[in-house]
């Protein structure tokens, strides 16, 4: 049937529209490709082809080799290498490769139609007569297209190898018509492949971004050095146990590749609002810290009360001298002055090994070690103008008596200020649709699932599940990171009791930390970024709120 009989013609053309539909929505690099060449090779009903990509402007990389006769599929979907070096673009001498047939027309960005590879001479078709001679098979008739972009550049090259004729089998030339056909899809198929570059150049460099502005936020303080990057990978597990569990409430959830990517984004993003926070603050290892730790003024000032309390005995006691007469009684008194001093020298070394306890920080500190802070910060002692004051200013006195961590409630206040900053920043960008919840899911980690939490207090209904798994990955991350500054990295079993605890106290979703428990995903966590001696055996019959 010759080409330019109409039905058949047709036919192709309708092929070539369907075909060039399908390219532009193909967001797969590897099928993409594949689709652009068995798309050409059935347009002329070519028996084998070979796509090839511009490497670094100075080889053709084999992407993909297709031949039906010889059963021969190498490259794309099929996961199986070709094993063929790179074709060179230029010579060692520097000069132009135009004697191998693919590289002279990407050179030339020109097609290159062959009748028979075995007729011809200045092509150097002795590779492929060495294939051929392999094989039993023989490469006859070729035709070579070189794929250029929109701005005219050669991205790839498209070479097709024997068109079958339909009506008899033999192999045949390829016609002008099928030429034009495939030239045609070539150009398609050009800018599908530039547009899929850029897409995906566009994302990489976006996530690139966002990781950057997660290292800048982790480098920033070296106590929390590392969260921005733990986070997403600990979001990622339990989001992907959700989706794969098979039973109870959650069984039904699911994201696709657009909505997972899209949490993705948001769990990498989600501390963004940090790049405001003040360095001294989110740096505040101690209570008394500022500039400096002022716990070393608050040491130096135990020894001056020390020598203050030694002055004034010694006055004490040379009054007594001179006005009293020497006996037993003088001797007992100046031996009780003695004993109140080093009662006093020791008590002062007490409390001053109890604030620089006191100034390291805790979880908890207990009503009564405050007290005694305050008892000691009234204790009276003289300035450099004589005058009495207090041992401890109003403002040590503030901070020492700190309840929990380092941070003043006013500090605290500025720390979680960073996330109305984060919402801000992130619900300012022009997202496309697809990320349109990036705000929604970054912003929700420190809401609580009965309404208590920040900034927003929203409620479980109220939350999507990917919001809802942020959280329990933020405050496991934190339990367990070991660079805290006011207390241990905490072991599983500890972390997964106090989880367990924030369930029963509906601060966390239940069925999400019932997965998280259920699927091991701690464990799966912990042993990419916990320490050792943190991965402790866990009991999940003793974990508050979870049945085993």
């Amino acid at each position: 049937m010759s080409d330019t009989q109409h039905p058949y013609l047709l036919k192709r053309l309708e092929r070539l529209n369907a075909i060039g539909v399908a390219l532009s929505v193909e967001r797969d690099s590897q099928r993409l490709l594949e689709m652009i060449l068995l798309g050409a090779q059935e347009i002329t009903n070519a028996d084998g082809g070979t796509l090839y990509t511009i490497d670094n402007d100075t080889h053709l990389k084999f992407e993909m080799m297709r031949n039906k006769t010889l059963n021969l599929f190498l490259g794309g979907t099929t996961g199986r290498k070709i094993p063929f070096l790179p074709l060179p673009l230029y010579l060692e001498d520097g000069s132009p490769n135009l004697t191998t047939v693919a590289a002279h027309a990407t050179l030339n960005s020109k097609t290159i139609n062959i009748a028979n590879a075995y007729e011809i001479e200045h092509f150097d078709f002795s590779g492929t007569r060495k294939f051929d001679e392999k094989t039993g098979y023989r490469s006859q008739s070729f035709l070579t297209i070189p794929m250029k972009n929109h701005e005219e550049e050669v991205i790839g090259v498209l070479q097709l190898i024997n068109a079958i004729d339909i009506e008899t089998g033999e192999i045949i030339p390829f016609s002008q018509a099928n030429q034009s056909l495939v030239e045609s899809l070539a150009s398609q198929a050009a800018v599908a492949m530039t547009n899929h570059n850029l897409i995906e150049d566009f994302k990489n460099l976006f996530e690139a971004f966002i990781e950057l502005i997660a290292d800048a936020i982790d480098q920033k303080s070296p106590y929390t050095g590392g969260h921005c990057r733990r986070v997403p990978e600990l979001t990622m597990m339990l989001t992907q146990a959700a989706i794969n569990t098979k039973i109870g409430p959650l069984k039904d959830f699911t994201l696709d590749e657009n909505e997972f990517y899209e949490l993705k984004v948001a769990s990498w993003l989600h501390d963004c609002g940090k790049v405001t926070t003040p360095e001294a603050i989110m740096d505040k290892p101690t209570k008394l810290s500022s500039i400096f730790d002022r716990i070393e003024l608050v040491n130096q000032r135990f020894d001056l009360l020390k020598q203050q309390a030694e002055t004034a005995m010694l006055k004490q006691q040379v009054a007594l001298l001179r006005n009293a007469d020497a006996g037993d009684s003088l001797q007992a008194a100046l031996a009780e002055m003695e004993a109140e001093l080093q009662a006093f020298k020791l008590k002062c070394d007490q409390d001053r090994d109890f604030l620089r306890q006191s100034n390291i920080g805790s979880e908890s500190m207990t009503p009564e070690d405050q007290q005694r802070v305050r008892d000691i910060g009234c204790m009276p002692m003289l300035d450099a103008d004589g005058n009495t004051i207090t041992f401890l200013t109003d403002d040590e006195l503030y901070n020492l008596s700190i309840a929990r961590g380092t941070l003043t409630p006013e500090e605290r206040e500025v720390i979680n200020n960073h996330i109305l900053v984060t919402i801000s920043m992130l619900e300012s960008l022009p997202y496309p649709r697809s990320l349109a919840r990036v705000p929604e899911y970054a912003c929700g980690h420190h809401e609580r699932m009965d309404g208590t939490g920040y900034p927003r207090g929203l409620t479980r209904e109220q939350m999507s599940v990917p919001a809802r798994v942020m959280g329990i990955a933020d405050i496991f991350e934190a339990l367990t990171s070991k660079d805290r500054p006011y207390k241990k990295a905490k072991t599983l079993s500890e972390s997964l009791y106090i989880l367990g605890k924030m369930k029963v106290n509906q601060h966390i979703d239940p069925d999400l930390f019932d997965i998280f428990v259920r699927e091991k995903i701690y464990l799966k966590y912990a042993e990419q970024f916990l320490e050792p001696e943190q991965i402790d055996e866990v009991d999940h019959s003793l974990i508050p709120g979870y049945t085993p």
